[in-house]
């Protein structure tokens, strides 16, 4: 059989001298640390420590003579290590060589807090490295989009079905509300002037345009950026953490096509829908409104309606839809992309994609205003 090594073991023959032995390396220094700690020698007096019979020597257990050497100069005794094998006294003048380095490498200079044009260039650059992040996955999901379209069976038409139901139709009972509230509200807001010039009857025009035009698709987009967005957001952040994605990636699946892909195409189908369907509510609250308080009834209101709310406005509003369940569908994957480390930057991400995609829903709907104002639509 094969003798067991000893382990690391240290002895104090004489007030001068140590005895080493055994194996010194990580599996036999485990017992020696607290020895270590009570060697005591006389000082301002030369010491000898004999290593002649250690039996086997690695960085750890070099590290630990080393320690002991260096603890013991620091007290005034030069200690002179004898009878080492050759290749030990390589091993622990190379422990030594970097310990010292360790010691006169400069330590870091604490950090000071930038200033304030030094934060705001920081922030600049990021906000442009984000940006241009940004931009380089609109153009990988447009090609992807595009490879999709030149072979049609890449769609993944399952989960394409299954984010129109989860994005669009369980939507429905939260954006119907918000937008008949909505309507209810701005009717209401606008009765009292208008009750003071005898001009009820023009709360139609007041309710369709605002709610066609601006606020129907315009709610509709927040709602879902805050709903199906952050939800984007948050699966995909959550599959780069368990690193799903990169398993995808290696049996050959993109996560192009099965993550981002079907979302996009789901919730360009879906807005618009839901933009219709918030009109409704929202004309239906404002008629509501009109009934209570100035005494429009639904015919006249509707009569007034069919007049002051041409098809244009009514196309405008649509035509906004399938921009913003862009932006929202794109910004949201994208955050969840940029998703790495643990739980906190699943959570993080999530809430930079709900604030980007309402404040680029907001810029698009203000450039589309100045648009159509160019163009007198």
């Amino acid at each position: 059989m094969k003798p067991i090594p000893m382990a690391a073991a240290i002895a104090q023959p004489g007030p001068h001298d140590l005895a080493l032995s055994g194996c010194w390396t990580a599996r036999g220094i485990g017992a020696i640390e607290h020895r270590l700690e009570s060697v005591r020698l006389s000082a301002n007096t030369p010491a000898i420590a004999d290593g002649a019979a250690i039996e086997a020597l690695d960085s750890s257990g070099a590290w630990v003579l080393q320690k002991l050497l260096l603890r013991l100069r620091d007290e005034g005794i030069v200690v002179t290590l004898r009878g080492l094998r050759p290749e030990f006294s390589r091993l622990l003048e190379a422990v030594a060589q970097q310990v010292a380095e360790q010691v006169a490498r400069p330590a870091p200079a604490a950090s000071t807090p930038p200033s304030v044009i030094a934060g705001i260039g920081q922030s600049a650059v990021a906000a442009f490295e984000q940006a241009a992040a940004l931009l380089g996955f609109v153009g990988e999901a447009a090609f992807a989009f595009a490879q999709s379209v030149v072979h049609p069976g890449r769609f993944r038409w399952r989960p394409i079905l299954y984010n129109i139901r989860t994005a669009g139709f369980d939507a429905l009972p939260i954006v119907g509300l918000l937008s008949f509230l909505l309507g209810i509200v701005v009717a209401y807001q606008g009765a009292s002037q208008l009750r003071q010039y005898g001009a009820n009857i023009f709360v139609a025009d007041l309710v369709g345009l605002s709610m066609l035009r601006e606020f129907a698709p315009l709610i509709t987009a927040i709602i879902i950026a805050g709903r199906s967005g952050s939800a984007y957001a948050a699966q995909i952040g959550t599959m780069a953490v368990t690193e799903e994605i990169d398993a995808m990636r290696t049996i050959g699946i993109a996560p192009m096509e099965l993550l981002v892909l079907p979302k996009i195409i789901a919730l360009v189908i879906v807005l618009p829908l839901l933009t219709v369907f918030a009109d409704v509510l929202g004309v239906f609250g404002g008629m509501i409104m009109a009934r209570t308080q100035l005494d429009v009834g639904f015919g006249e209101f509707l009569d007034r309606f069919s007049k002051a709310v041409s098809i244009t406005s009514y196309v405008v509003g649509i035509g906004k839809a399938p921009v913003f369940a862009v932006i929202i569908a794109v910004v949201g994957c994208f955050q969840g992309f940029r998703t790495h480390g643990g739980a906190d930057s699943v959570g993080r991400q999530t809430t930079r994609s709900v604030v980007q995609s309402i404040f680029l829903v907001i810029v698009a709907d203000a450039l589309f205003s100045i648009a159509f104002s160019v163009l007198d639509l």
